[in-house]
């Protein structure tokens, strides 16, 4: 109740605008929205005509007469003599050109054949327009348009978009040409600087293993040129716990799960579980051996 009543009337200026002078009715408002746009604001809201919301009206399917009588009768002024031409003015060039959609098109100057093409029955599903009277429209496919004219008995040609004929060859079905293969090197590939790193440290490692004295623990028995040291598991794992706590280098024999067997020299760090963890020269990397693949125990000689 404190709100004021809503207006249903509008005051037309000669300058293009209309004022409101409070809030209006909702369809009064919808409407005048659509034929003008809101200038300003506040306590009276001031609406401009211009050629842009005078076409939005038309385009919406308000005509020229329509809006003449809309002014008129939400008035309270007369309509200005301006803003009569302008609805005129506009109206008179909306619509001369129109715009649509068409994806493929049939052109023959034959009139009586275009029209008995758009009576026959069964080009119905392709939705044909007479656009000029040798030009008909459709929104299927060039593709389908000519498939479906072909099905009806006609004899018709593509063309393209500048008008020319477009000719239709016979696939020609050829074997694909074909890459020749990569050359394969002979011989092995040659190795990167990370192989041959790691093989020059296994020949070293090889080589001390092989040639450093050690001395055999009694009672093991001497191992032979090139042999691994033969110990047993107890002697084995007291001289694995001694070179843990003295911190001392081993050389051992060891047996790998394929049954290759290699010379080693290890710094034990931790024996327990049945395995010894060791610093292996020969890797130069910390391992894990089982107790069980190694053969025997060597002491390294000092010197």
């Amino acid at each position: 109740p404190l709100l004021p009543a809503p207006l249903d009337h509008v005051l037309l200026q000669a300058d293009l605008t209309a004022v409101a002078p409070g809030p209006l009715e909702r369809e009064l408002a919808a409407a005048l929205g659509t034929v003008a746009d809101v200038e300003s604001k506040g306590g009276a809201t001031v609406y401009r005509f211009t050629p842009a919301s005078v076409r939005r009206a038309l385009d919406a399917g308000r005509g020229a007469a329509d809006l003449h009588a809309f002014l008129a009768a939400h008035a309270h002024t007369p309509v200005p003599q301006p803003l009569s031409y302008l609805i005129d003015d506009v109206a008179r060039k909306h619509g001369v050109l129109r715009v649509g959609a068409a994806s493929s098109y049939i052109r023959c100057d034959d009139d009586a054949l275009l029209a008995e093409v758009l009576a026959d029955r069964r080009s119905a599903p392709l939705r044909l327009r007479l656009l000029a009277p040798t030009v008909l429209a459709s929104p299927a496919p060039p593709d389908q348009l000519l498939e479906r004219l072909r099905g009806m008995g006609y004899a018709p040609a593509a063309e393209s978009a500048e008008g020319d004929l477009v000719l239709t060859r016979a696939d020609i079905h050829r074997t694909p040409p074909r890459t020749p293969p990569d050359p394969v090197p002979e011989g092995p590939p040659r190795p990167d600087a990370t192989l041959l790193g790691a093989a020059v440290r296994a020949v070293r490692a090889g080589d001390h293993a092989a040639t450093l004295p050690h001395k055999p623990k009694p009672p093991a028995s001497p191992a032979p040129d090139g042999g691994l040291p033969r110990t047993v598991m107890a002697e084995t794992l007291a001289a694995m716990q001694s070179a843990t706590l003295a911190g001392s280098p081993l050389w051992i024999g060891y047996v790998n799960a394929d049954g290759a067997a290699s010379q080693r020299v290890i710094a034990p760090v931790k024996v327990e579980g049945g395995f010894v963890t060791a610093y292996d020269h020969t890797a130069e990397e910390v391992r894990t051996y089982p107790l069980h693949r190694i053969t025997g125990v060597a002491e390294v000689t000092e010197d």
